[in-house]
Protein backbone atom coordinates (compact mmCIF):
# COMPACT_ATOMS: atom_id res chain seq x y z
CA UNK A 1 0.00 0.00 0.00
CA UNK A 2 1.16 3.96 -0.59
CA UNK A 3 0.18 6.62 1.70
CA UNK A 4 0.86 10.07 0.92
CA UNK A 5 1.93 12.66 4.19
CA UNK A 6 2.20 16.24 3.74
CA UNK A 7 5.11 17.39 6.13
CA UNK A 8 6.24 20.33 7.51
CA UNK A 9 9.31 22.31 7.96
CA UNK A 10 10.92 20.62 4.48
CA UNK A 11 13.53 22.60 3.17
CA UNK A 12 15.76 21.13 1.34
CA UNK A 13 17.73 18.08 -0.10
CA UNK A 14 19.18 17.83 3.49
CA UNK A 15 15.78 17.07 4.84
CA UNK A 16 14.66 14.85 1.67
CA UNK A 17 18.49 12.29 2.34
CA UNK A 18 17.71 12.38 6.09
CA UNK A 19 14.06 11.76 5.29
CA UNK A 20 14.78 8.80 2.90
CA UNK A 21 17.43 7.56 5.07
CA UNK A 22 15.57 7.11 8.47
CA UNK A 23 12.50 5.95 7.43
CA UNK A 24 13.50 3.69 4.85
CA UNK A 25 15.14 2.06 7.63
CA UNK A 26 11.75 1.19 9.62
CA UNK A 27 10.32 -1.95 9.27
CA UNK A 28 7.74 -2.80 6.87
CA UNK A 29 8.49 0.36 4.56
CA UNK A 30 9.44 -1.18 0.91
CA UNK A 31 10.35 2.74 -0.72
CA UNK A 32 9.98 6.12 0.31
CA UNK A 33 9.59 9.11 -2.11
CA UNK A 34 10.38 12.86 -0.99
CA UNK A 35 9.39 15.77 -3.15
CA UNK A 36 10.85 18.70 -1.27
CA UNK A 37 8.71 21.36 -3.45
CA UNK A 38 5.24 20.05 -2.29
CA UNK A 39 6.73 18.91 0.75
CA UNK A 40 4.87 15.68 0.40
CA UNK A 41 6.94 12.30 1.86
CA UNK A 42 5.42 9.32 -0.18
CA UNK A 43 6.17 5.48 1.26
CA UNK A 44 5.62 1.96 0.09
CA UNK A 45 4.31 -0.04 3.37
CA UNK A 46 3.11 -3.73 4.34
CA UNK A 47 0.32 -2.26 6.50
CA UNK A 48 -1.35 0.26 7.78
CA UNK A 49 0.46 0.28 11.44
CA UNK A 50 4.00 1.13 9.61
CA UNK A 51 2.05 4.35 8.48
CA UNK A 52 1.79 5.19 11.68
CA UNK A 53 5.03 4.13 12.51
CA UNK A 54 6.66 6.36 9.49
CA UNK A 55 4.40 9.78 11.23
CA UNK A 56 5.98 9.18 14.61
CA UNK A 57 9.76 8.96 12.80
CA UNK A 58 8.88 11.94 10.83
CA UNK A 59 7.90 13.87 14.14
CA UNK A 60 10.98 12.70 15.76
CA UNK A 61 12.95 14.15 12.99
CA UNK A 62 11.35 17.46 12.73
CA UNK A 63 9.26 16.81 10.05
CA UNK A 64 5.00 16.39 11.52
CA UNK A 65 2.65 16.14 9.45
CA UNK A 66 1.11 19.27 8.61
CA UNK A 67 -1.19 20.93 11.21
CA UNK A 68 -0.48 18.15 13.96
CA UNK A 69 1.14 20.26 16.21
CA UNK A 70 0.97 24.01 17.52
CA UNK A 71 2.96 26.15 19.91
CA UNK A 72 5.82 25.62 21.41
CA UNK A 73 5.77 22.01 19.99
CA UNK A 74 6.04 23.38 16.57
CA UNK A 75 8.60 25.80 17.31
CA UNK A 76 10.76 23.07 19.07
CA UNK A 77 9.97 20.98 15.52
CA UNK A 78 10.92 23.49 13.71
CA UNK A 79 14.28 23.73 15.06
CA UNK A 80 15.15 20.09 15.40
CA UNK A 81 14.68 19.91 11.79
CA UNK A 82 17.66 22.01 10.97
CA UNK A 83 19.58 19.61 12.66
CA UNK A 84 18.55 16.14 10.84
CA UNK A 85 18.23 18.83 7.75
CA UNK A 86 22.14 19.46 8.42
CA UNK A 87 22.66 15.50 9.36
CA UNK A 88 21.23 14.79 6.13
CA UNK A 89 23.70 17.35 3.74
CA UNK A 90 26.78 15.46 5.25
CA UNK A 91 25.28 12.11 4.57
Amino acid sequence: MKTNIIVENLKCNGCANTIRKDVGHLPGVEAVEVNVNSGCVTITHSHEAVALAVRAKLMHLGYPEVDSVHGVSKLALNARSYVSCAVGKMS
